[in-house]
């Protein structure tokens, strides 16, 4: 069976940054199972996975139009500490999530100065340029009740 939309995936992957540097794998660890279709991983990783069957592996180069997208400099704020003085052990790389006009945003702190903290609202992967080795280990049909969740059951899914 190939990859279409609608399918249940698990593949095996290692992402790595332009300079090879591994960012995230799923070695020693349980293959990541989703829902094709859907929008459950980033455009490029389900283009390049789409016709795709069990046992191929192949390596596929992301741009951060089709990943996470550019950086954005207008989401850098500079807000005053005393607005987050009721978070324990602040420090740079804390995430914060904030109520904002296009829904619930998460922020990172990239900086502290005195009584000024520096939080950056893009993905921490905007503006990367993705590798991936990805390997298919599974494919199969989605049921009715997976299709209506947006999402899979049962091992290497949700359970509910």
């Amino acid at each position: 069976m190939k990859i279409e939309k609608n399918s249940v995936v698990s593949i095996d992957y290692k992402l790595t940054d332009e300079q090879g540097i591994v960012i995230d794998t799923s070695e020693g660890r349980q293959p990541l199972t989703y829902l094709h279709g859907v929008g459950a991983l980033i455009p490029g990783m389900e283009n390049a996975l789409t016709g795709k069957a069990v046992g191929e592996k192949f390596t596929v180069t992301i741009q951060p139009e089709e990943a996470y997208g550019q950086r954005d400099e207008s989401l850098l704020r500079v807000i005053a500490a005393e607005e987050l003085k009721d978070i324990p052990d602040l420090r740079v790389g804390t995430q914060l999530q904030a109520d904002t006009e296009a829904g619930v945003k998460v922020f990172t702190v990239i900086k502290i100065e005195g009584d000024k903290v520096g939080i950056d609202g893009n993905h921490p992967l905007a503006g990367v340029t993705l590798n991936f080795d990805l390997d298919v280990k599974e494919v199969r049909e989605a049921t009715a009740e997976e299709i209506e969740h947006k999402h899979v059951h049962g091992p290497g899914g949700h359970s509910h």
